[in-house]
């Protein structure tokens, strides 16, 4: 007897044809178009920084969306700004050198971390407690390190001008910082789709479920847990040399430590961890909420933010564990899976 397999429903095919295909021709284009119509310096200013944060909050969902909860990214961001930073202040090593070096070390404190962490099967809140000590390390250190860093008062990188600028990877247009951020950006999305599409997403995904059956079905769990926490830790030192390069002017508190952990945590639970585009809402939705609270309240709502963060992220572990887009897509697809 041949089984009759139901038909889906159109009203389910069509959307998912649309975010799959479509939308991201369309997105693409109109972020490409964006600066050209709305080129003022601080809206243009606040693209690029979302653009930035968009692509370190991606870089903490690589591998926080199979349930590895790191709040050590603090930590390797920090060190990809400050690396950079001292590299090119220090031994005039330019940051197209200077980058890969910062990001070289960001993955080998995520593998000195993560190796007797999976070795010794180390899990859950545990695992979130020690990559906590980490980012507890990194920010201590930037800051105790007064007359090398600067300490709590900031660190600046050397500015120069003309085609060093260039060797320096110090851009004064803001047109050509907005094009440097949108690829970085796109270039962070690819690397998440190719992960979420690859073999070792579904070797992850077993060992998110079940370790010892992982293991026993012939899965390396401890090469796999390695080889995502180094390329989320190496995205994410990119991503802090990037916002200092573009910021030219970084402190401990802003590039590294537990608060900048618990952000990217927030902004990839708020938008979505699960879906492509989440972590990318939730950048949006921080830096206006940041950006907002600054405006209208001032130095008077210093630290307000993390309140706020804090507060939604469990209203939205609760209520809506989706997040915003992992709601709407499942609304939208009836729970199919985003290709």
């Amino acid at each position: 007897m041949t089984r009759v397999v139901p038909a889906r429903p159109m009203n389910r095919v069509l959307p998912a044809r649309l975010m799959n295909r479509t939308l991201p021709c369309v997105v693409g284009a109109v972020l490409i178009a964006l600066p050209f119509v709305y080129h003022a310096p601080y809206p243009l200013h606040l693209m690029i920084v979302v653009l930035i944060w968009s692509f370190a909050y991606t870089s903490w969902s690589v591998m926080g969306r199979f349930g590895l909860v790191s709040l050590g990214h603090g930590g390797f961001m920090g060190v990809g700004a400050y690396g950079t930073a001292l590299l090119w202040n220090y031994f005039h090593l330019t940051p197209w050198l200077g980058v890969p070096a910062s990001m070289a070390v960001a993955v080998v404190l995520a593998l000195i971390v993560g190796y007797p962490c999976s070795r010794f099967r180390i899990t859950g809140h545990y695992f979130a407690l020690v990559t906590l000590a980490l980012s507890a390390i990194v920010l201590q250190v930037a800051t105790a390190s007064r007359d090398i860093t600067g300490g709590s008062l900031g660190y600046t990188p050397e500015r120069v001008q003309g085609v060093a600028g260039v060797l320096a990877f110090q851009f004064s247009d803001k047109m050509t910082w907005y094009f440097v951020a949108l690829g970085v950006w796109a270039v962070g999305l690819l690397i998440r789709w190719r992960v979420d599409h690859s073999m070792m997403a579904y070797a992850l995904e077993a060992i998110a479920e079940d370790e010892d059956a992982a293991g026993a079905a012939g899965v390396n769990v401890t090469a796999e847990k390695l080889k995502v926490t180094a390329l989320s830790a190496a995205m994410t030192a990119f991503a802090g040399a990037m916002y200092c390069q573009y910021q030219m002017f970084i402190s401990p508190d802003t590039v590294s430590g537990i608060s900048v952990s618990l952000q990217m945590v927030f902004a990839a639970v708020v938008g979505g961890i699960y879906v492509l585009p989440g972590p990318t809402v939730g950048a949006i939705i921080t830096i206006l909420l940041a950006e907002g609270l600054r405006i209208f309240f001032g130095t008077g709502a210093l630290g307000w933010d993390n309140l706020v963060y804090g507060t939604l992220l469990v209203v939205f572990i609760i209520f809506l564990p989706q997040g915003l887009v992992g709601a709407a897509w499942n609304k939208l697809t009836g729970g199919r899976q985003a290709a």
